[in-house]
Parts: structure tokens; sequence; C-alpha cells
């Protein structure tokens, strides 16, 4: 993990004061570019602890393809990541609670975009070349719908708006684009996201986990997590955990389960607590 952690003495460095959304204030750079190469153990964080069970539980939910905040507390009830971004989107729609629906996040937007005159599920057809026509360009999943962004329409526009598979020589590896990236909070759990994502679609299309390409355009740290960076950077990382997945014979997608997935020999160094900026 040394190159997320290059990455944030970078944005220190070099990065721009600026207004933004939140009204927080950050320090952000635009335009990084991180490769983490699966043979060298699970990109998972480890000069502070990794939300394991959030993240794990977050990306099955996206898989679902849900809306709903509920099935994502279905599946891990202690997952706090998207409540703060629930509360806003309530309160912009001048309600005190509804059904638990988010409007068109990630999940939806993977596996049921809207089209003119259909609807299509990008990941399993993204899968499905993989499976068929490996050497396909167009093995992409686009989170960031244009007219599904709208402060009614969503909770949250997709930060992680774009990704792209890609095989050579028996190895699957993923890009993603990220147009907003809280390197201090959010893009530990994004590098473990896709990258356990990236094992999942190995699994069950017979290839070997080669790389996970994350590419960052607003990469910002928040004025008030200055202090925790820094006291992140100046932590020694340990070597990386290997991950497990529990072989039930998974041939699908939305075969997997919350308690397939370990990290073995996950060292780290202590917690450190910031708030998120909503």
């Amino acid at each position: 993990m040394r190159q997320y952690l290059d990455q944030l003495q970078y944005v220190l460095d070099h990065g721009t004061v600026k207004e933004d959304r939140t009204n927080v204030g950050v320090i952000s750079c635009f335009g990084l570019q991180a490769r983490y190469k699966m043979d060298d153990g699970f990109p998972a964080v480890t000069t502070k602890q990794l939300v394991w069970k959030s993240m794990v539980s977050e990306l099955l939910w996206f898989i679902s393809g849900s809306d709903n905040i509920l099935d994502l507390k279905k599946i891990y009830p202690h997952n706090k990541l998207w409540d703060g971004n629930y509360e806003d989107y309530l309160k912009r729609l001048g309600v005190s609670e509804n059904d638990g629906s988010m409007g068109r996040i990630y999940g939806t937007q993977w596996r049921r975009w809207r089209g003119i005159d259909r609807t299509v599920d990008q990941l399993q057809a993204a899968i499905d070349l993989v499976k068929t026509d490996p050497n396909s360009r167009r093995m992409l999943i686009n989170a960031w719908n244009a007219a599904e962004t709208g402060p009614l329409d969503v909770a949250l526009p997709p930060c992680h708006a774009f990704f792209q598979f890609y095989v050579a020589d028996g190895r699957l590896s993923l890009q993603l684009y990220q147009r907003s990236c809280d390197m201090f909070l959010g893009v530990p759990l994004n590098i473990a996201s896709y990258s356990l994502l990236l094992h999942i679609v190995a699994r069950i299309t017979g290839l070997i986990p080669g790389e996970f390409v994350h590419t960052l355009g607003d990469a910002h740290i928040y004025l008030n997590h200055v202090d925790a960076v820094r006291t992140q950077l100046s932590r020694t990382p340990y070597a990386l955990p290997e991950l497990r997945i529990v072989d039930r014979g998974q041939a699908t997608i939305d075969d997997f389960v919350f308690d397939d997935f370990d990290l073995i020999g996950y060292r780290r160094h202590p917690r450190i607590v910031a708030e998120m900026a909503v």
C-alpha cells in the first residue's frame, strides 16, 4: 500500500486548498494513478484499520442491484457507511423517512441501467464478455448516468464512476476511474472493494486476478482530516494480507454471500477516527 501512502503525501505537498460541496474545505490534486498487483497480497490498508465487514457488505449490496439502505443493513446491520448520505437525502426530499430507497445509486446503475426501451445489466454483460470474448474492449460498467445525478434523483451521485475489465495471459485486471476521491476515509475502501470485485469475477470466469488500476480525478484530503493523515503517514506499513474466498461452487456473480470472504494474516495499526463530510 505504499502507492496509496505516497498519494496522501503528494496531495499534502502539492495540493491546492479549495472550497467544496460539504463546506469543510479540502486540499486537492487532479489526476493520480496507482497499480495494485494481486500477486503482492490483498491491498488492505495496514497503517490504520480497514472496516472490512462494512466494505464487503457494501460491495455485495451494489452487486445485488438494490437501491435500498435497508437491504444493506440486512447483509450487515452495523454498516454505517451510507447513513449520513441517506439522512441528507431525506432532508432534500423534504421527508423524515421513506421506505429506505436512496435513488439511482451504484447497484441500480450496474444491474438496471435505463436505456431508451430496455434496462441493461451492465455487470452481467461485462462478465459474459470476459467469458466469451476476452479480447473485447467493451467490458465496461458505467455508474454515472448524467440524467440521474440530481439532488432528488440520488442520495449521492457516483464517485467511483466507471470501470473496465481487461484480460491477458490468463489474468483478469480491472481499472476504475473515480471522479471524486476522499483520500483518507473513502479511497482505502474503494481500493479494497474493487480489488475484491476483481477477485470475485476472476473466480467465476476461471482467470487469475491480475492488477487493480486506480485512476483518480479530484483527489482530496478534507481539512478536518489533515491531522489524521499525518498520523497515518507516521506509521510503518505491514505486509499485505491474503484474501480467502470459501469455495461453495459459486458460478455466478450473485452466488456470493457475506461469510464467503476473509482476510488471512491481516496485521494493521490501530483505528484513526475522523468524521465523514456529507
